[in-house]
């Protein structure tokens, strides 16, 4: 049985302590919430993690996530209903504007939760950067089922 992974990546507009920051995170727990109850089985801290200098660049905080769900129409149903959804119809009020071509997620297929981490997170997602869409590192719009075709969300 094969699991799906996602990192997310994207800055805050303001400092943490900013009551747009807290709110932020106020949310965030409330989406967390919804993603244990719909299909999340491991969600990684960043703390302590050694971020790629790309990443650190940039005005605002990074927010980072990685998180491996059940498979890939779980994640992709709670990215688009619910508290997440409207978490991202709200997200300018506290996540900076993407610059063009910047991705904000990368989602890929895995064995093992065993094998997913941080580094593997950042090298799918520089391999999104440079190659696009492709069965090793994909996104929503042209994604991959776990033998590596392509694949139909609805």
């Amino acid at each position: 049985m094969a699991f799906v992974s996602i990192y997310t990546i994207g800055r805050l507009n303001h400092p943490y302590d900013h009551p747009s920051s807290r709110e932020f995170f106020q949310v965030g727990n409330e989406v967390y919430r919804q993603a244990t109850k719909s299909g999340l089985i491991e969600s990684f801290s960043p703390e302590g993690v050694a971020l790629p200098e790309e990443t650190v660049k940039g005005k605002g905080s990074p927010i980072l996530t990685l998180s491996v769900w059940r498979n890939l129409q779980s994640l992709y149903h709670f990215t688009y209903s619910g508290q997440h959804k409207q978490a991202l119809q709200d997200k300018s009020k506290w996540i900076e504007p993407y610059p063009e071509k910047h991705l904000s997620y990368v989602v890929w297929w895995t064995a093992k939760v065993d094998d997913v981490s941080w580094n593997e997170a950042f090298k799918r997602y520089n391999y999104y950067i440079q190659h696009g869409s492709t069965a090793f590192a994909f996104d929503f719009k042209q994604p991959f089922d776990e033998k590596g075709d392509r694949f139909s969300l609805k």
